[in-house]
């Protein structure tokens, strides 16, 4: 049975999405504030985190930048502000979905059951694949182990922006629009738009192109979109 961590410091909320959840055939556990859901989340014993932006002791933001630095699970935030969006959005955070309250139950347990579903037909694609690194110059990425390393140093990518640097590199040279990025990357059915793709490109950049060849991997190409540049 799968197991969801619910982050909520609103006890109706929290025991209404475990109803609904417990009730769908999920198993599920609560954390009423921002450091106790942080810990329980790093047991890896959870299948995803539903996860409250406004929480005591530490937010949704710091909780989810935190948890993508060692963990690969789906992560949907749950905001009663809309502005909140822009920031899950904008900032790169590596949650995979939102959540706007009030929400439909049925789009609670339709989003936590789509999101599961894709991370483990990721998981299974991975481990049919031998690992097959892709290096480039002084960039070597591990796609089965999700590793990303320049120069020999490892660098740290949230899940969206290894995705996007994988599926450029795995098709060089090739220029992708930004709506085509965005479909391919988060879905044609996720919320949001082709400018988070620019967020995530320049976010990749600072990451990867720190280093003494200067090499800019990820080439702009005006008015048409963007690819991996090979010579």
């Amino acid at each position: 049975m799968e197991k969801i961590l619910i982050v909520e410091d609103d006890e109706l909320i929290a025991e209404l999405e475990r109803d609904y959840l417990e009730a769908n055939g999920f198993e599920t556990e609560i954390a009423s504030d921002g450091l106790e859901g942080e810990k329980k989340a790093k047991t890896g014993e959870h299948d995803a985190v539903l996860l409250d932006v406004m929480l005591p002791g530490k937010t949704g933001f710091e909780v989810c930048r935190e948890l993508r630095r060692s963990l690969h699970l789906p992560i949907i935030m749950v905001t009663a502000k809309k502005e909140d969006v822009d920031k899950i959005r904008g900032l790169g955070l590596g949650a995979d979905d939102y959540l706007i309250k009030p929400f439909s139950p049925a789009e609670l347990v339709a989003r936590v059951k789509s999101h599961i579903h894709i991370h483990n037909l990721l998981l299974e694609s991975q481990t049919e694949k031998e690992e097959t690194e892709i290096a480039y110059q002084n960039l070597t990425i591990l796609p089965k182990s999700r590793m990303v390393y320049l120069d020999g140093k490892e660098v740290v990518l949230v899940n969206k922006e290894f995705e996007l640097l994988l599926f450029l590199a795995e098709n060089p040279n090739i220029v992708f629009s930004r709506d085509t990025l965005f479909d391919r990357i988060w879905g044609m059915d996720s919320l949001g738009d082709a400018s988070t793709v620019t967020v995530h490109i320049n976010r990749l950049r600072d990451k990867i192109s720190k280093n003494a060849l200067k090499t800019q991997f990820i080439e702009t190409v005006w008015g048409a979109g963007y690819r991996f540049r090979i010579s």
